[in-house]
């Protein structure tokens, strides 16, 4: 299948999210590929779910063996019913139904020299040496990559052997950088200064880079690769400019990736070598400096008989991203070896190891993780009750987890799984759990069920409402107090926070995961033990902040500016104008009556150059023409009459300097596809309001605007907001316009009320992004912004996080040893450990988490989890008597004293507003200041309080009010 065809044939819709990592040239590659799998254990499974997932082209299953108890373990594919039946047999079916555009096939005979000839990549598992050998050489011999993987107890190894030759096309995750041109000088070699902003530190020394958009010195655009030389202030040299034409204005510097050849040694020398070296000898004339770890041998003996889901779920993602790497070129191949191992997860003190009696296998779909752990820690996990937040990518693999490792698995335990969400589409290449017929559906029930199968023992009950404050009621003092633990996957810094303060207030355990492409965290907080969790910064201080208006409308000077800017015309012009209007129509009011110069701003853009209900498509594609020709020309023009190019401030700075880059109008070209593709969005999208019928035949689009006259500037809506040092938007709507608006209005409510667009961006046919991602592009010409991409434009403007199979599944398993030590009893902060792994640049680390931090007041110490206990008393006790005791037994003179936000009592007030809130009790305080009734049930009543002599950065621990 060449790229041509298959292209045609690729799902974007399905992979969406996986094409944001690995991009359309390195998908393409991957679903005309062909791979076999031999060895369907856990291991061989979790390679091929994963591989099935991300679209492959065709997997062929190979494992005559047939299926015994201890494989249920972590086998998911298998059940009880498939007891002595071939692995590879049972798990076809199961694996295909995953991605229907996948071919899923068995092979039954034995792996030949000819059989390997049909395959790009073939990975063996839990396969013996001399099978490993033997398919590795002649893999090595024909050029087919081989990997082999496995899996015993808490160890497991990857080997992977690409051939002599290895050329990966593009080595990195991260997009080819592209900065903004300043100016660039004649000369030999020419200077280029980057505009101020840019990320100039991440260029280096002998960087190919292009260049595009200059004027002037357009002899660069679109030139052969330069490569650069970076200048300690951060310029570049691009080589000789002195014959080129003199540098005007704008363009941007690309990157250019570059391939990379590794070469990976044949399996055979790596036997060699290993055969020629002396054996480990311990001898008084040559001591070693480390002898044999007798300890370590014992421990990894006594573990390796089994076999556990979270250690195939890492090391099978892990080994699936290498087999990716293969078909797809994309991104540094393995060094040929990975040892992993998580031998912490038992316990330090040897002593407590089970005994061989207690890892004997009972018969049980659970005999490969007793024979590590034993069938009383097995009892242990099936008695447990967990909160699950977050059923999407790795929500599911870690129900898959806790599905196999029987977390809750008794009438005694539970699992709990909250998501308010449905599935999509765009779901399906990642949530394994959920199959096509499941669109629409809630993913926690749909999830739940899906657990059941895995698993018919498990105790799950699904939830729909949101874990946040509105609910409070629900998830309260009665619902934690049945919880063992939390796991967190979610996609929300915000999100995660709130259920980070909800188990630090009910001190629970918290098992916590996140990915970013082939970026992953699992990170475990343990009360008392570890710190509680905290956001990063950087993203707890970027989330949702939007950036400054007059940034956005005037002077951008970032895609993501534009991409703003664009996003919020769409809400204006499609969203809040038709709702607008439609109040209108039914309360029969006149535009004078509604909220002044902010409403006439909003609807006069959308009459724009019509004076009449648009009637038919030609009407809809003039209002596009004339809304274009508002924005990048006109409205562009009417910026430069207040703030003209050589406009000087009072300083004596330029106006037009740094980020505030000036901008030039566009002249409307039907040849211009950018152009085009606005009014051909636009058009479509005001037609669907006025509930017209679209066109998407650019061709005729293009006949018909040569006959459409040019539009009056004259009748065009300003563009400039009230709030900026322009005009008022009081003094551009004077009576004779409100009058010719109200006139206008008339027509509007002739007809049905218009319909009000909700932005949608996982439908690519209703051209919401294409408006938007062409608006944003053609706002970048304006002011000389590199524009990034329709796919990049979807994603930012789409707030879609970029994902991937193989990352959710590596964080699931990580999280799942975590898992095993929270379970298994108290642990010092030692044994515990956060993961990071990057799949794509092959690096792991694993580190012990950080103590929880220690404050101090006068003889008080405390952690974060610490807190202040108070019984509410018989009778209960009045605020006097509260802050009593809190002096008489801890010898704080409280100064300050609130419930959220509202403010109870302060040291600060007149002793007449004292006299009237002392008396009353703390209850009764707390429903007359707050307003709302305490809810039926409620255990604590949670009070901050600060203290006369504290410190400004001193966090007193909560004070808990029991009730």
């Amino acid at each position: 299948m060449d790229a041509l065809d298959a292209s045609k044939l690729l799902d974007e819709e399905l992979y969406s999210r996986q094409l944001y990592v690995l991009g359309s040239p390195a998908m393409q590659r991957i679903q005309g590929a062909r791979v076999l799998v031999s060895g369907l254990q856990g291991l061989g499974a979790e390679v091929a779910k994963n591989l099935v997932l991300m679209g492959v082209g065709s997997l062929t299953l190979h494992d005559p063996h047939p299926t015994c108890w201890s494989d249920l373990a972590a086998q998911f594919l298998l059940s009880e019913r498939d007891l002595e039946r071939s692995r590879a047999e049972a798990s076809q079916e199961l694996l295909a139904q995953l991605n229907r555009a996948v071919q899923v096939v068995v092979h039954t005979g034995d792996i030949t020299e000819d059989l390997l000839l049909d395959f790009q990549v073939v990975v063996l598992t839990a396969a013996k040496l001399e099978e490993q050998l033997k398919v590795g050489t002649l893999c090595h011999k024909h050029g087919v990559c081989f990997l082999a993987a496995d899996t015993r107890g808490l160890v497991g190894q990857l080997f992977c052997d690409f051939g002599e030759d290895f050329t990966v096309q593009d080595p990195t995750e991260a997009e080819p950088l592209t900065a903004a041109i300043q100016h660039i000088s004649q000369g030999s070699p020419g200077i280029l200064t980057l505009r101020k902003g840019a990320n100039t530190h991440y260029f280096r020394d002998g960087d190919l880079v292009t260049f595009s958009g200059i004027e002037g010195m357009v002899e660069l655009n679109d030139c052969d690769p330069r490569s650069i030389h970076v200048r300690e202030d951060g310029s570049l040299e691009i080589g000789d400019t002195t014959t080129f034409s003199r540098y005007l204005r704008g363009g941007a510097i690309t990157e250019v990736k570059r391939p990379k050849t590794v070469r990976h040694v044949d399996a055979e020398t790596v036997v060699g070598l290993a055969q020629d070296l002396e054996p480990l000898k311990w001898t008084e004339e040559e001591p070693l400096e480390q002898p044999l770890d007798e300890a370590l041998v014992r421990t990894v003996a006594l573990s390796s008989g089994g076999v556990l889901s979270p250690m195939v779920a890492m090391l099978g993602a892990v080994a699936a991203q290498e087999v990716l790497k293969a078909m797809s070129k994309k991104f540094m191949p393995l060094d040929q070896w990975l040892y992993f191992d998580a031998l912490d997860c038992l316990p330090e003190d040897g002593e407590l190891l089970p005994s061989p009696e207690d890892c004997a296998p009972r018969g049980s779909r659970y005999d490969g993780q007793i024979a590590v752990f034993g069938a009383g820690f097995q009892e242990k996990l099936s008695r447990q009750h967990y909160l699950l937040v977050g059923a999407g990518a790795i929500g599911c693999e870690l129900l898959k987890v806790f599905a196999l490792v029987g977390l809750g698995a008794r009438n005694s335990g539970g699992l709990t799984v909250v998501d308010m969400d449905h599935i999509e589409r765009s779901n399906l290449s990642r949530q394994f759990l959920f199959r096509s017929q499941d669109i629409g559906r809630p993913k926690a029930e749909v999830a739940a069920a899906a657990a059941r199968r895995l698993n018919p023992d498990l105790q799950v009950i699904p939830l729909t409402y949101p874990l946040d404050p509105t609910t409070e009621h629900i998830y309260g003092d009665n619902f934690f107090s049945h919880v063992d633990g939390v796991a967190a996957a979610l996609d929300s810094f915000q999100a995660r926070r709130y259920v980070a303060a909800r188990c630090t207030h009910y001190l629970k355990p918290l098992l916590e995961a996140g990915t970013l492409g082939t970026r992953g965290s699992a990170k475990v907080f343990m009360p008392h033990v570890t710190e509680a969790y905290r956001a990063p910064a950087s993203a707890a201080a970027s989330e949702n902040a939007p950036y400054p208006v007059c940034t956005v409308r005037h002077f951008p000077s970032t895609a993501e500016h534009t991409l703003q800017w664009a996003r919020d015309e769409f809400e204006g012009l499609f969203r809040l104008s038709a709702e607008t209007i439609n109040h209108h129509q039914q309360a029969h009011t006149s535009l004078a009556d509604m909220d002044g110069p902010q409403t006439l701003t909003l609807l006069k853009p959308v009459l724009g150059v019509l004076r009449v209900r648009a009637q038919n498509w030609q009407d809809c594609v003039a209002w596009a023409l004339g809304h274009w020709k508002l924005c990048f020309h006109y409205g562009i023009k009417q910026l430069l009459r207040h703030f003209p190019p050589n406009k000087v401030l009072e300083d004596g700075t330029p106006f037009w300097s740094g980020p505030k880059q000036c901008p030039q109008p566009l002249e409307f070209d039907t040849n211009q596809d950018m152009h085009l593709l606005y009014v051909l969005a636009a058009a479509n999208l005001y037609a669907r309001m006025h509930g017209l019928p679209g066109s998407q035949d650019s061709t005729a689009l293009r006949e018909l605007l040569k006959l459409l006259p040019q539009p009056d500037p004259q009748q065009m809506a300003p563009i400039f907001a009230s709030n900026l040092e322009l005009a008022s938007a009081s003094a551009e709507f004077g009576p004779e316009q409100l009058k010719e608006l109200n006139k206008a209005l008339e027509f509007w409510t002739v007809g049905p009320p218009l319909k009000p667009l909700m932005f949608e961006k996982d439908d690519d046919s209703n051209f919401h992004v294409d408006f938007v991602a062409a608006a944003a592009s053609l706002r970048c010409q304006n002011y000389g912004i590199p524009p990034v991409s329709r796919a990049q434009s979807k994603r930012i403007v789409g707030q879609i996080i970029p994902a991937i199979a193989t990352t959710t599944a590596a964080v699931a398993g990580l999280l799942g040893l975590e898992l095993y030590k929270v379970v298994g009893g108290p642990r010092p902060r030692s044994a515990f450990r956060h993961s990071y792994v990057h799949l794509a640049e092959n690096y792991l680390i694993r580190y012990m988490p950080f103590a929880p931090a220690i404050q101090t007041f006068h003889h008080l110490k405390w952690t974060c989890w610490d807190r202040l206990k108070v019984p509410a008393g018989q009778p209960e006790r009045t605020l006097e008597l509260l802050l009593a005791h809190l002096q008489e037994q801890h010898g704080l003179r409280v100064r300050m004293l609130l419930h959220g936000p509202a403010l109870l009592y302060s040291a600060g007030w007149s002793p007449e507003k004292q006299a009237l809130r002392l008396p009353l009790r703390v209850t009764e305080l707390v429903q007359q200041v707050t307003g709302q009734v305490l809810a039926p049930g409620l255990r604590v009543l949670v009070l901050e309080l600060s203290c006369e002599g504290e410190e400004e950065d001193t966090a007193f621990p909560p004070l808990h009010y029991e009730l």
